[in-house]
């Protein structure tokens, strides 16, 4: 049972409906580009009565495999104006799945005086509006925390801070950490927060199930043979240790040292300051009143790449810490106080930001001379500023784009209106590449290069390693959290997981044509939404400024660039 709950915000109406025969092998961010295409106008406003924002699960959701349960949130972005899809680790997913719904789609938009709702799916299953004005203004923390004591401390939220009430278009959908019960996971990218806001639904809810869905196995012991070897595969990895035992922040020294990682303002330099924030650091800060590292964000995940990152008290401050976060609001902004980055993780997740998106954005003002390099206390302020809704602080959270055209600022790292994250285009040109094609903006998660073993500042083979990577990532974001993602490729992994699950005959080939259709249905998408060849790029400063790190420049050709997924 695959169920499909639709909710219209504008009369109130909850229907259900069996998952679409033509979805059946499609899931995250694939399944939301299925439902996109046939249901959302390309050409629709994104916070008006056209666009959709589609919350759905993966593939192998509800199943017994390590790492199946993301959270996919997809929509038209406010952000890029294309079609956008986050994922996000947490409970919520695994809470969908043991419910067996496949997909959560708010429609329509309410009238202007309407009240605010909560999404509430009951133990028994059924879904229900329920009135949600007094928790309206509240953000993530304090809201999570009076849903939990009113529903129980076991029921999965999904929702908005202030910045997605207010439709900032940097607004995330925030996730209970299965580890810590806190809201730290994040569907960041792309403003999907101001859709959720747009609509009026302040939260979504999960409770328990009182009656699980079981997956219904083609084959189970097929599925638990495999499950036994990548679990082994993937413990033994050396490939997956640091994630294991650091997670992301463990890439900071190599990517501070290559001038991978952005340093003022996407300068191309090298941080001398690098030592401040590196992952001994973080390991260091990590231990201070008992925090701990090693934490799994969903239930089942054997990667374990989140920390809870505690106060000297022993006080819970955040956790899920990321090296993007940590290259962008710190490295970015000439800030080398670990402190500072933690506190300001902790603020975006309780407002519902994107920390990569609010980095820029400081650095950025930076750049313009609105604060000092560098200024830990000054980019708190602008963040405060976000969080009471000053005239500033409703332009800051429109994102990088906007807050530079508005300050006038010539070098704006920003694709498609989405702030680039934590890798400089000049130093590892195949994720340049990857930013400038992509249909999602400039984000990592749409596909990076390091593995193919080039040159990352060598022009010749960066768009074809782009175009794999792109396919790839598109393939997992159907299936699993991408950190996993190389041990499930081995032959015998994924295709007899899905044999297993599903039935029928798969090899790696035909898994990856499920990317490779989900990035057309995008690239479709977003080309019926107006964009063209011409948005295909990067800002120029990246071909005419060299890095200071490695004096390189983007040098890969426009015509390649704007041509690069058409062959897909």
């Amino acid at each position: 049972m695959s169920r499909v709950i639709r909710v219209n915000v504008k009369n109130k109406e909850i229907s259900q409906e069996q998952l679409r025969e033509e979805y059946r092998f499609f899931g995250g961010r694939g399944l939301i580009a299925k439902i996109m295409t046939d249901e959302v106008d390309p050409s629709c406003d994104p916070l008006g009565a056209g666009n959709k924002l589609i919350l759905c699960t993966g593939l192998l959701a509800g199943s017994n495999i390590p790492t199946a349960h993301r959270l996919s949130v997809g929509g038209k972005s406010p952000l890029t104006g294309g079609i956008k899809e986050a994922n996000s680790g947490g409970t919520a997913a695994y809470a969908i799945a043991r419910h067996g719904i496949k997909a959560i789609i708010l429609e329509d938009l309410p009238a202007e005086n309407d009240p605010w709702q909560i999404l509430r799916i009951k133990a028994d299953g059924k879904p229900e509006l329920i009135p949600a004005d007094q928790y309206v203004g509240l953000n993530n923390y304090a809201l999570v925390e009076k849903l939990k004591e009113r529903f129980g401390n076991k029921t999965s939220c999904i929702t908005i801070g202030r910045a997605g009430e207010w439709l900032y278009r940097n607004s995330s959908l925030q996730v209970t950490d299965f580890s810590v019960g806190y809201p730290t996971r994040s569907a960041a990218r792309g403003g999907l927060g101001a859709i959720m806001g747009s609509k009026k639904i302040k939260a979504i809810i999960i409770e328990e199930s009182s009656s699980p869905h079981s997956f219904p196995y083609h084959d189970k012991e097929l599925v638990q043979e495999t499950r036994k070897k990548l679990v082994q595969n993937t413990l033994n990895n050396p490939a997956r240790q640091w994630v294991m035992t650091v997670g992301t922040p463990a890439l900071v020294d190599r990517m501070g040292a290559t001038g991978f990682m952005p340093v003022r303002n996407f300068s191309g330099e090298i941080f001398e300051k690098l030592e401040n924030i590196s992952t001994q650091v973080y390991l260091k800060r990590v231990e201070v009143g008992g925090g701990k590292n090693s934490l799994p964000c969903q239930p089942g995940c054997i990667l374990r790449c989140s920390g809870r990152i505690n106060d000297s008290e022993g006080n819970f401050v955040t956790s899920g810490l990321e090296y993007e976060t940590i290259a962008l609001c710190g490295a970015n902004c000439d800030i080398d106080d670990m402190e500072t980055i933690i506190q300001i993780d902790r603020l975006c997740d309780d407002l519902g930001v994107d920390t990569i998106e609010t980095g820029v954005t400081i650095g950025i003002c930076m750049e313009a001379g609105k604060i000092p390099w560098g200024d830990s206390e000054a980019a708190l302020s602008l963040i405060r500023e976000m969080m009471e809704g000053t005239e500033l602080g409703r332009l800051l959270g429109q994102g990088a784009a906007k807050v530079g055209a508005a300050f006038g600022v010539k070098r704006i790292p920003a694709v498609k209106g989405q702030a680039m994250s934590g890798y400089d285009s000049r130093n590892i040109k195949g994720v340049g590449v990857t930013y400038a094609t992509s249909p999602m903006g400039a984000d990592h998660t749409a596909g990076l290069t390091m593995q193919f073993g080039l040159d990352p500042l060598q022009k010749e083979g960066q768009v074809d390693a782009s175009i794999k990577a792109q396919i790839s990532s598109a393939c997992q974001d159907n299936f699993v959290c991408m950190f996993g993602w190389g041990d499930f490729t081995q032959p015998d992994i994924l295709p007899n997981i899905m044999k297993g699950l599903y039935g029928g005959d798969w090899d790696m080939d035909k898994i990856m044509e499920i990317g490779k259709e989900t990035l057309k249905l995008e690239v479709a998408f977003n080309k019926a939404a107006g964009f063209t060849e011409e948005d295909n790029k990067l800002p120029e400063f990246f071909r005419t400024m060299p890095s200071p790190a490695t004096g390189s420049v983007f040098d890969i050709d426009k015509e390649d660039l704007a041509m690069a997924l058409d062959a897909l």
